[in-house]
């Protein structure tokens, strides 16, 4: 059973509460392949999606999870709701647990909503993305494909490159990942790698060679325009050149290595077009693993709940 009332990030997860995620995850991911996707665990249960930034895999996992446990589910648009009337989002919260709301999933654009909106709420506050803090719903279901793969996670060797600096996703597998037992190697142009993310765990490769040689796994990162002020590359096309995951070097990986990508994916640009459609891409398998990881965790919480609230 997991040991907290929210999951705001995997920082602070244990290795066993991310064992337990996973494992319950891939119980749900088997069931998702039967005919009947209802159930009744949530059932009486309520959910929020409260996403402050735009989202299509995260926000829609999140309900059809809710939905397919039976839970009742509504999706606040924030551009129609009193936030765009100055209300706060400790007021917001407050104003949804008092109608008992029992979970919700939040997106922001500032590091620590979350954990701020959880401090204030009854309700189980599950981080959908917060700022350029983590992500850990999608490092979840990114380990969960890379163990249905190879069967494991410990020993592995997981290559990350692309925009590391503004990226959530990278940071929460690192994290992860690293609890787990796997390698994780980075690899950005110098302006887009954090500085010091080594004494975090992560090995910070010298070229897209290093990074990807012998790699079990070799995730691509989307560049984040919308979380930069300009100048931290030439262009697209130049990135794409020196800094884009080509299918000339997959070869340096495992013969059965997969490519991962928590999408949305810019086509040429962080990964050719043949990767992203190959056979070695788990990209769809992903978004199958996302619901199966949302739903594992609103069961998870809920049981939490029953016992301690």
């Amino acid at each position: 059973m997991l040991k907290r009332k929210d999951l705001l990030g995997l920082l602070d997860t244990s290795a066993e509460e991310i064992c337990e995620i996973l494992d319950t995850a891939d119980k749900m991911r088997e069931w998702l392949e039967g005919k009947d996707k209802k159930a009744d665990l949530l059932s009486g249960k309520s959910l929020i999606t409260l996403f402050y930034e735009n989202s299509t895999r995260t926000r829609t996992s999140f309900e059809l999870a809710g939905k397919y446990l039976g839970a009742n589910e509504v999706n606040i648009s924030v551009a129609t709701s009193s936030v765009q009337k100055g209300e706060t989002l400790i007021d917001t919260g407050k104003t949804l647990d008092s109608m008992k709301i029992d979970f919700i999933a939040i997106r922001h654009p500032m590091a620590g909503a979350p954990k701020l909106l959880a401090e204030n709420v009854k309700a189980s506050v599950i981080n959908g993305g917060d700022g350029m803090n983590e992500h850990p719903t999608q490092a979840l279901l990114d380990m969960l494909a890379i163990r249905r793969k190879f069967g494991k996670i410990k020993g592995l060797k997981v290559a990350i490159l692309g925009d590391i600096k503004h990226s959530r996703v990278a940071k929460s597998n690192l994290f992860g990942l690293k609890k787990l037992g796997a390698e994780v190697y980075m690899y950005s142009p110098e302006t887009l790698m954090p500085k010091a993310i080594e004494k975090l765990g992560a090995h910070v490769a010298k070229s897209r060679e290093e990074a990807i040689e012998g790699a079990d796994a070799v995730m691509g990162l989307r560049i984040q325009l919308e979380r930069q002020h300009g100048g931290l590359f030439p262009s697209l096309s130049e990135y794409s050149r020196f800094y884009g995951v080509k299918d000339n070097l997959l070869k340096l990986a495992k013969p059965n290595a997969v490519i991962l990508h928590p999408g949305p994916v810019n086509r040429g640009v962080e990964l050719t077009a043949s990767l992203i459609d190959g056979d070695s891409s788990e990209i769809c398998e992903q978004v199958t693993c996302g619901l199966s990881v949302r739903m594992a965790l609103l069961k998870l919480l809920a049981e939490y709940r029953e016992k301690n609230l």
